[in-house]
């Protein structure tokens, strides 16, 4: 029976394990909300199946589905997709789930974040998010394993990465942004990352790419290929708008040193060389409480908000010219595993991509 558990991760010597470690399932949550997805979520639930499917080529993918569209998910899906009745506010389980855990006896645990919608009552993007709230304790309850709840510290998946050996990279536009943690200090907040992921070292990115919508999530900036090295986003057309938060994630990556004392490796990874902008705007519905998506406006799309699991990497693509380019680099850096490229403009058009609507959890 799967309990909450009053220590932290690093008191019972349980650490996050690096997105390439060995993974036992891939979490997603099925998206509908008519205040996000256009048309009802119709094109966002087609894209999310093309990413289920190529996941499911690595690892096995359970669904997370709101009691009304159970039916319409379950018929969407691949018989090889499991479908679980989840009630939640949106598809954003990296940042609504728990982050995994283990230990070097093979043991499972989740680390269940405080969740408030990317800034609650200062700049979140909606109103209730109590649904999301208790999402990560309801896939702790489905798997049966224990639980570390973190009582007033607020943090989302997405904000960070983690190479298994104590390191963790984040960005201060996000972690030090007033709508998370107000009332601690970057060393307090520095402690509760140490204490409940395991960490020795944090780097700190200065910015990144969408202060409006996660206030600068490091999934679309960087992430660790491996321990040592790192992936970074770059561009060399100082009129990009990603071109300033991409010279300064790769001037700090460049300059950091891990927790193992080594010199990062830093590998340049393309951004998309036309900017996505959000088509079908009059097909989303208006609510109160939820910042309104306009016809034409950019939409955050990076290539490296990619999902890595089992020997596959699971890559965006948005038919832009540099598609084959982000392709062909990651092979490169990835050389032993298989790139799969999906087309994920739609996931863009809501708020993030591939990374963003998956949690894997690791073999234990």
């Amino acid at each position: 029976m799967a309990k909450r558990i009053n220590s932290t991760p690093k008191a019972d010597n349980f650490r996050m394990p690096g997105e390439y470690e060995p993974q036992e399932k891939i979490w997603m949550l099925w998206p509908e909300r008519p205040d996000n997805w256009r048309d009802g979520g119709k094109p966002a639930q087609k894209a999310f199946v093309r990413i289920a499917e190529a996941i499911s080529r690595f690892a096995p993918v359970t669904m997370g589905v709101n009691r009304g569209q159970f039916a319409n998910a379950r018929n969407m899906l691949p018989a090889e997709v499991r479908v679980v009745e989840m009630s939640n506010d949106d598809s954003w389980i990296r940042d609504c789930g728990p982050s995994f855990v283990v230990n070097d006896k093979g043991e499972v645990r989740g680390v269940d974040w405080d969740f408030n919608a990317w800034g609650g009552l200062v700049d979140g993007l909606y109103f209730p998010w109590d649904q999301d709230e208790l999402v990560a304790r309801k896939v702790c309850e489905i798997e049966n394993v224990d639980s570390y709840k973190t009582s007033g510290f607020v943090l989302e998946g997405g904000a960070f990465h983690v190479d298994g050996e104590g390191t963790l990279i984040t960005t201060e536009m996000c972690l030090l942004s007033e709508g998370r943690n107000p009332h601690l200090t970057k060393s307090e907040i520095e402690q509760y990352l140490k204490d409940y992921l395991n960490l020795e070292t944090i780097i700190w990115l200065p910015d990144g790419i969408d202060p409006d919508e996660t206030n600068g999530h490091v999934d679309d900036v960087a992430c660790f290929a491996r321990p040592g090295e790192v992936v970074c986003i770059w561009t060399e057309d100082t009129a990009h708008p990603y071109y300033e938060a991409a010279q300064k994630a790769y001037k700090a990556l460049s300059e950091a040193v891990d927790a193992k004392g080594r010199k990062l490796k830093v590998h340049k990874f393309a951004v998309p060389k036309k900017m996505v902008c959000i088509k079908g705007a009059d097909g989303i519905d208006y609510v109160e409480g939820t910042i309104p998506r306009e016809e034409g406006e950019m939409a955050i799309a990076s290539y490296l908000n990619f999902l890595i699991v089992n020997g596959g990497i699971i890559l965006p693509q948005f038919g832009d010219e540099n598609d084959e380019l982000a392709m062909e680099q990651a092979k490169a850096i990835f050389p032993d595993y298989e790139v799969v490229g999906v087309r994920s403009e739609e996931v863009a058009y809501g708020g993030g991509n591939i990374h963003c609507i998956t949690q894997q959890q690791p073999k234990g």
